[in-house]
């Protein structure tokens, strides 16, 4: 009878020890949601103010966010089941597709709506036109990379010919440098330009390597160059917790539009808490003057269909994919209309 009762006495206590535990997590009541992001940039605001204001808490969910430092790493996490959702460009959701994967990727919420990147030059260019790279190297970034591909895709509409890393064209495009290295490079003196995102380009052109001389976004007219993608499996077993995520985010498209850009500027340094209040004030209005950020979550198919005529100019795309397979809008659609 003492060795039950020691037994039972020792498990009340731990019952009792293990209460404010149950409670605290019952209290919680967040779900878990793994988020995997192609990079981590202030290009991505509305994200970012989703998280520091507290959005994504307010719907029921606890964000677990991570850089995976490109695509391919977020498509494969997505694919292992390692994360939940990715932000990255919709092209990968297309390659897979076209390789008749079961387990494929869908785009459900669209964050930005142009490129993000700017053509740099060594000198101030007032009035750059696409014509002063004729006879030029420019860094372009990764072969097949949206970045490249836009850029491509601008000096093709323009009329000029372009080889990758050779000057047997009009434009010498170069993708042997990787696209952590561009800045640096540089500034250590390779390339006539170089294509940056920011904050590379305030932060050149503060300590005076560089001048922004145009907008590839600008120059490539709307693109849906960043989304939010999850496998099929996914998508069709936990549309609620899409639906939170999205109305999250939704919200945070809906403060960057409403705010001036210091007052982005102010949230957003909570997180980017390295660069100054004044650098993120300049970035905030240079996307904003390029309508860069989509006002809602909605995907346009016009935008999709443009990307892969981008993608087919650049000869990365061999087939193309329909747009109702690979685009979900049902729960965009639900979010903005409730």
């Amino acid at each position: 009878m003492t060795k039950f009762f020691s037994i039972k006495l020792l498990t009340i206590l731990f019952m009792i020890l293990l209460i404010p535990l149950m409670v605290s997590c019952k209290d919680n009541g967040l779900i878990k949601v793994k988020v995997a992001e192609v990079a981590h940039s202030i290009f991505y605001a509305p994200q970012y103010i989703a998280l520091t204001e507290g959005y994504f808490e307010e719907v029921g969910l606890e964000i677990e966010l991570f850089n995976a430092n490109g695509a391919d790493k977020v498509t494969s996490s997505l694919l292992s089941g390692d994360m939940d959702i990715g932000l990255q460009g919709p092209e990968p959701t297309i390659y897979l597709y076209n390789q008749d994967s079961e387990n494929y990727l869908v785009n459900f919420a669209q964050l930005t709506k142009k490129d993000g990147s700017f053509i740099m030059s060594r000198v101030p260019m007032d009035n750059f036109t696409i014509a002063d790279l004729v006879g030029k190297s420019i860094l372009g970034g990764r072969a097949g990379g949206v970045p490249e591909m836009t850029l491509e895709y601008v000096i093709k509409q323009a009329g000029y010919t372009l080889k990758q890393n050779s000057y047997e064209a009009d434009v010498n495009v170069r993708t042997d440098v990787q696209f952590a290295a561009m800045a640096g490079s540089f500034i250590a003196g390779e390339g006539d330009f170089t294509t940056l995102f920011e904050p590379s380009c305030t932060e050149l052109e503060l300590g005076g390597y560089g001048y922004v001389v145009a907008s590839v976004g600008e120059l490539s007219g709307e693109i849906p160059y960043t989304a939010y993608s999850t496998t099929i499996d996914f998508y069709n077993n936990h549309k609620d917790i899409l639906e939170k995520f999205v109305k999250a985010i939704y919200k945070g498209q809906l403060f960057v539009k409403e705010h001036s850009d210091l007052e982005v500027a102010r949230v957003l340094q909570k997180t980017f808490t390295d660069i100054p209040l004044e650098n993120l004030e300049i970035i905030v209005g240079r996307y904003r003057k390029i309508d860069a950020w989509c006002t809602t979550p909605y995907f346009d198919k016009s935008g999709f269909e443009k990307l892969m005529d981008v993608m087919e100019l650049a000869d990365e795309l061999e087939k193309r994919a329909k747009y109702e397979d690979l685009v979900k809008n049902d729960i965009a659609n639900l979010v903005i209309n409730s």
